[in-house]
């Protein structure tokens, strides 16, 4: 009688250990890139752990997980990841946590993404939706309204609190930029970049994207001669004073391209795809942005 009390006792406490580690998953949410888990923390403030993937300066085309992060995905409460593509590293591990059960929030196809417009992606739908804030700040609502639903025990009101605080920041940022960027001469309101990047920052801005180095949305892509040889005609055409290069990846395509296009044209570092460390000019999105929108407006020659 005795063996089965304890052995029954034993069963119960098993139970409940097992429950409360559930609980502490349950209050997890983890992020695949660095600039979304940026937006994220801001939202989910000390309501939840944060866990994100993506290290500082990494590419997030590139970019891989550790068994042990594989198994962080699929013990959240929630992910969070950009989608369309973007982490091509990554994704199946993404759909696996989705398919075992976890809560998975895709930002960039929940904001009416645009399609590339030119080149070897043509018609594909365009991840990098973050270089346009009017969007991040849609996200942020979005993301505070899958953190409510999903992560065990929040309290609503501080995260709806944090995401307005955070939501009004962006805001600013977006007012910031459309005032910065007025100041560029619409003659010199064009952008050639590594990869294509920026085409949401250049609809909301009014800027034309005359081409990439790499013809392709992701870093993965090389170009051919031919390639090189037609952009550097369209820069030669377009008279664009400056070609802008991920500061993350050398720049040793732009100034192939730059040698090419006949004419002088700077090659301007930018941080497109990751956040840096702390010091490294980019340690959050807010940063990150105004960082680019300073070089661009430099670049392109703002007036004063």
């Amino acid at each position: 009688m005795r063996r089965r009390a304890f052995a029954a006792l034993v069963g119960v406490l098993l139970l409940a250990l097992a429950g409360c580690g559930q609980v502490g998953q349950e209050r997890t949410v983890v992020v695949t890139t660095n600039i979304l888990g940026d937006v994220t923390r801001n939202i989910v403030g000390d309501q939840a752990e944060v866990t994100v993937l993506m290290a500082p300066n990494a590419d997030p085309h590139s970019f891989g997980v550790s068994a042990q992060q594989a198994a962080q995905l699929e013990r959240a409460g929630l992910v969070v990841h950009n989608g369309l593509g973007l982490e091509e590293g990554v994704q199946r591990h993404v759909d696996a946590a989705r398919d075992a059960g976890v809560a998975t929030f895709a930002a960039a196809e929940a904001v009416d993404p645009i399609a590339f417009a030119t080149d070897g992606s043509a018609g594909n739908p365009d991840p990098h939706f973050w270089t346009d804030p009017q969007r991040v700040r849609r996200v942020v609502d979005l993301v505070a309204d899958e953190v409510v639903a999903h992560v065990e025990g929040v309290d609503e009101a501080a995260v709806r609190a944090n995401a307005a605080r955070y939501g009004a920041a962006v805001d600013e940022l977006d007012a910031a930029l459309t005032a910065q960027f007025a100041r560029i001469p619409d003659e010199r309101r064009k952008l050639v970049t590594n990869h294509h990047v920026f085409g949401y920052l250049a609809q909301r801005y009014g800027f034309e994207v005359v081409g990439a180095v790499i013809p392709s949305g992701t870093t993965l892509a090389s170009p051919s001669a031919a390639d090189l040889e037609s952009l550097a005609t369209a820069v030669r055409t377009a008279g664009v004073p400056a070609v802008f290069a991920d500061s993350s990846q050398p720049d040793r395509l732009a100034r192939v391209l730059a040698d090419r296009a006949g004419v002088h044209v700077a090659v301007v570092p930018l941080f497109s795809e990751s956040l840096t460390d702390e010091g490294g000019g980019a340690a959050t999105y807010l940063q990150m942005m105004r960082a680019n929108a300073d070089a661009i407006a430099r670049g392109l020659g703002a007036t004063p």
